[in-house]
């Protein structure tokens, strides 16, 4: 066995194999160890499916690689792996349910994946065994289907080995030590006895540069041993086999194709043709998390016992669907862990707090994901980035608040959602609330109906007492809508309110601070007092993160980037500030102060009034003007009993300030504001109203315009770019040169609805880009939207169109910051 290598691979299912595959493929010395047979793990039992079918952009593109990697293995490798093209059609009871496939319709669409329509009558011609009469329609992918995945993690594993990588089975890993040049894995060869598989006391070291653990359920183990947290605990899932239909062997014996795989997604259960019988799929309520601090030494390629009772209701709806099933007796079942996480999607990327340690955890679907994430994966290890944004999958997403406790529940609760509406604008309730702001009970009874971010309750939007936020979701707009409407007014014509304590919060000091940040960051530094927005890139030279930052003294630095990516940020600014140290700087202390400082955000042309009511000062009359608080500076006041660190910025485009707070006065600051401010027309404002209103602004957001497959120069963001200085990232920045351009657009959309910003965009029929945002502009009383186009369309008056519900819809290029071109309302004086 190898003692060292480039990269160790831990973990020999689908997922490890597919990085091992891809690794090796790019000339890395690749070393694979599995302490069980290859597929050991959840693997073996996985129904073996290839749903292409995904939300998300990022999982998209994986699934799609996957498939197309896995259609060509038999010709690479040799080994056929069971790869069966029948199709997939998900299946809608509901005109809400076919919303739905039309929006993804339209991720589908900018990814390049083929799909169709059919209607009831479509259905029932080509597969008369399926009842249609209850139906509404069908999405159709005649490039999905299924496969062995036994046999498909072989495949990749002879090709892995084809390209170089070599495979260790029966070798357990029990530790990892970092020595700042490499990982020193200590692991063990485990042998089998009477069934069990032990430790055999033979112990090696396996010298790495780097590490990717693909551990499955074992992922608590794995974290255990890496000091770090890892919210990847598995869920029982049950399928069954049916004996024989002989309905459906005599469909088969006419001649006639296998049945596609057949989703009835309002009745939360797959099902696909198995041997001239049925294997059913169910995702039903009440599936319990199992192993939450690691997987029994004893347990192996173990199931547990099946629970009819707890799918029966999925295994009537199945023989509501499919008649002819109903006389059929069982054949075979399956219970077995499947990993998730709290929101759904895997683990890939880097550890937090770990040098060249990458995860590869958390895949509720690895078949279908195993060969596109060996892909990007593969793609940000050896190139400093993928080709397509990864952060919607990053580990750091999730942070150290995080417990065993609320893992477990997300992560049933993501299990019993897989065929749940996926609207835009859902918001899951397990586990909440349990990070609130002081001001959350003074929200709450005003009507605040909250989103969830990084744990924290932020409103969304108001609504009168009593309103149901879950019965107002739509995909066109919902009966949010109109608050969300009224509040974005607000803010144009008087003030509003946001609390955005959820703000991701960094201190910066040392020495050194100065100068690292001058590298880190693309922007000049502000001077003492004033801020600026700049940008920190990755190596492959697109955006890493956006800061805003506040220079409050010489070396005296805070740092305020996206809610959603608290750990995120920190990882990156500690790892980037070890960097800049080890190459010869001075000293550099980084600090996380998000919870010790509570944010509201006003804004609006009343904004100066209301604050003025509160502000102490020899000269309260022009303590808020520009001349003494002009634009983009910061200054302490006191507002009644609290100091503030105000920000004279305003994401919504109007006149307005950030009021940074002690969290611990947040609630006599709200109540002070509310007091003053009301009577000036002072509205509590959620997040889905500000959305809007930055978009009229041409505001960028971080996971939408900004991301990890743009530069700041495609994101048309050149005047926060200073290219007479050097900055992590330039050169290769400047390498990837204009690829596509990130504009505005007005839309003359349906009645209904609005963009939520994953729609293609299109001219003369083809496609040209895509939307990032969406949304409703109350200025322009039309639709709006954000998205990357080519560039030489990237030119105002440039009309294009929008698909939405299957439809184009007008659109035309608007200059940047359509509302307010020269910022007039921002610098008003007062």
């Amino acid at each position: 066995m190898k003692s060292q290598v480039k990269v160790l691979v831990v973990g020999g299912g689908a997922v490890g194999c597919g990085i091992a595959l891809h690794l090796a493929r790019a000339g890395w010395d690749t070393l694979l160890v599995e302490r069980d047979e290859l597929t050991a793990g959840s693997t073996w039992h996985a129904a073996g499916l290839l749903p292409l079918f995904n939300m998300g952009y990022a999982t998209s593109h994986i699934h799609d690689y996957s498939v197309r990697l896995y259609a060509g293995l038999e010709a690479e490798t040799g080994l056929n792996a069971g790869f069966t093209r029948c199709g997939n059609l998900r299946m809608a009871q509901t005109d809400a349910r076919m919303d739905e496939y039309m929006l993804y319709s339209a991720t589908a669409e900018t990814v390049g994946i083929e799909h169709q329509f059919l209607t009831p009558a479509q259905i029932r011609d080509r597969w008369p065994l399926v009842r249609t009469e209850d139906l509404k329609g069908a999405l159709f992918h005649p490039t999905d289907g299924y496969i062995n995945p036994a046999d498909v993690t072989q495949a990749m594993a002879k090709g892995a080995r084809m390209a170089g990588c070599a495979i260790e089975r029966k070798i357990q890993v029990n530790g990892y030590r970092w020595t700042g040049s490499e990982w020193v894995v200590t692991v063990e060869r485990m042998v089998e006895r009477g069934g069990n598989l032990i430790p055999s006391g033979e112990v090696f070291e396996i010298r790495a540069e780097h590490v990717v653990t693909a551990t499955g359920n074992h992922a608590q183990r794995t974290a255990r041993l890496l000091g770090i947290r890892i919210p990847a605990i598995p869920v029982e899932h049950q399928f069954i086999v049916t004996e024989p239909d002989p309905a459906l062997m005599r469909w088969r014996a006419e001649g006639n194709p296998e049945h596609p795989v057949l989703r009835d997604a309002d009745a939360k259960w797959y099902v696909r043709e198995e041997r001239g019988g049925w294997i059913l799929g169910p995702y039903e309520k009440g599936a319990p998390a199992r192993f939450p601090y690691g997987v029994p030494d004893s347990f192996r390629a173990d199931l547990f016992p099946l629970d009819l009772e707890r799918i029966e209701e999925e295994y009537m709806a199945m023989i509501h669907r499919i008649p002819t099933s109903e006389t059929v007796g069982l054949k075979d079942d399956f219970n077995g862990p499947i990993c998730y996480t709290p929101d759904g999607n895997p683990l890939v990327g880097p550890a937090p707090g770990l040098r060249n340690m990458w995860l590869a955890e958390g895949f509720s679907f690895g078949i279908t994901a195993a060969g596109g994430v060996g892909h990007y994966l593969a793609q940000m290890m050896v190139e400093g980035e993928a080709e397509i944004d990864m952060a919607s999958l990053d580990p750091r997403r999730f942070g150290d608040w995080m417990t065993t406790d609320y893992a477990v529940k997300k992560n049933e609760e993501a299990y019993e959602n897989v065929f749940v509406l996926h609207h835009p604008d859902e918001e899951r309730g397990a586990a909440r609330p349990l990070r609130t702001s002081p001001a959350y009970d003074r929200q709450a009874a005003r009507g605040a109906q909250f989103g969830q971010v990084n744990g924290w309750e932020r409103p969304n939007y108001y609504a009168p007492m009593g309103f149901d936020d879950h019965d107002s979701r739509s995909f066109r707009r919902g009966g949010w809508w109109q608050y969300a409407k009224a509040e974005a007014e607000a803010v144009r014509s008087a003030a509003g309110l946001v609390d955005a304590t959820a703000f991701a919060k960094h201190v910066v000091t040392g020495p050194g601070a100065t100068a690292f940040l001058d590298w880190l960051t693309t922007n000049r530094l502000p001077k003492v007092g004033r801020i600026n927005l700049t940008y920190a890139l990755t190596d492959a030279g697109t955006v890493r993160t956006e800061y805003t930052i506040v220079r409050r003294g010489e070396q005296d630095y805070y740092l305020v980037s996206a809610g959603a990516w608290t750990d995120y940020d920190r990882d990156h600014l500690v790892k980037s500030a070890e960097d800049f140290m080890g190459a010869g700087g001075a000293f550099v202390a980084v600090q996380d102060v998000t919870t010790q400082w509570g944010v509201f955000a006003i804004a609006g042309p009343q904004s100066r009034a209301v604050l003025a009511q509160l502000v102490r000062d020899a000269e309260p009359a022009t303590v808020l003007s520009n001349k003494r608080f002009p634009w983009l500076s910061m200054r302490r006041i006191e507002l009644g009993m609290v100091p503030v660190m105000a920000i004279r910025v305003a994401y919504t485009g109007e006149l307005g300030w950030e009021l940074h707070h002690p969290i611990e006065m947040q609630n006599h600051l709200f109540d002070r504001l509310m007091a003053v401010g009301e009577p000036l027309g002072l509205t509590l404002v959620g997040a889905r109203a500000q959305n809007w209103l930055r978009q009229e602004k041409s505001y960028r957001a971080f996971g939408t315009e900004l991301g990890r497959d743009a530069t700041p120069l495609e994101a048309g963001l050149d005047r926060f770019v200073d290219l007479t200085k050097e900055f992590r990232g330039k050169a290769a920045m400047e390498g990837k040169g204009i690829r596509s351009l990130c504009v505005t657009l007005r839309i003359d959309g349906p009645a209904d609805a609005d963009p939520w910003g994953r729609e293609g965009l299109f001219l003369d029929g083809a496609r040209v880009g895509r939307l990032t945002s969406g949304g409703y502009s109350v200025a322009f009383e039309q639709q709006i939207g954000m998205g990357y186009v080519r560039p030489d369309l990237a030119v105002p008056g440039t009309r294009l169109q929008v698909r939405m519900f299957r439809e184009l819809f007008d659109a035309v290029v608007c200059e940047d910051s359509p509302h307010d071109p020269q910022n007039a309302r921002i610098r008003v004086d007062g």
